[in-house]
């Protein structure tokens, strides 16, 4: 599907939108109302039956929160998920994920990864209590986050 922004000003940025909940969604959607070609991924259905850690998938506040995004359903926990997430990590200027930061060393998405296949890579990371210290590994969300 073409990519046609609404604005131009980050029309030249590609982005992998790995987020969940509220801090994560409404930060890439702010790079996708303002051009970012975005593409969110997305866990299979039974593992995250109708969006379990946020609004069902049809709701008014699903479609606000992932408007302008294109979609793609990749299960990173298989072989074959991470092999084509890395691929698309290769192409893509931004990679912005609010996991646990334990979460992203452990799918293989963690910077190193994104930076052996993607040399200009920057991720974004979105945490509730940073991504060291005492409380990083604390699940924690919130809009303001």
């Amino acid at each position: 599907m073409p990519h046609h922004p609404a604005s131009t000003a980050l029309d030249h940025v590609r982005v992998l939108d790995l987020t969940r909940a509220r801090s994560g969604p409404t930060a890439v959607r702010q790079l996708a109302d303002w051009g970012a070609d975005v593409i969110k991924i997305e866990p299979p259905g039974a593992i995250d039956p109708d969006g379990s850690v946020g609004s069902p998938r049809h709701t008014a506040d699903f479609q606000n929160l992932h408007r302008n995004k294109r979609a793609l359903t990749i299960n990173l926990k298989e072989p074959e998920g991470l092999e084509i997430f890395l691929k698309l990590a290769a192409t893509v200027d931004v990679v912005v994920e609010n996991f646990r930061p334990d979460v992203k060393t452990r799918l293989g998405i963690d910077y190193a990864a994104l930076k052996a296949v993607n040399p200009r890579i920057i991720l974004a990371s979105i945490s509730g209590f940073g991504q060291t210290g005492p409380y990083a590994k604390r699940p924690g969300f919130d809009q303001i986050a």
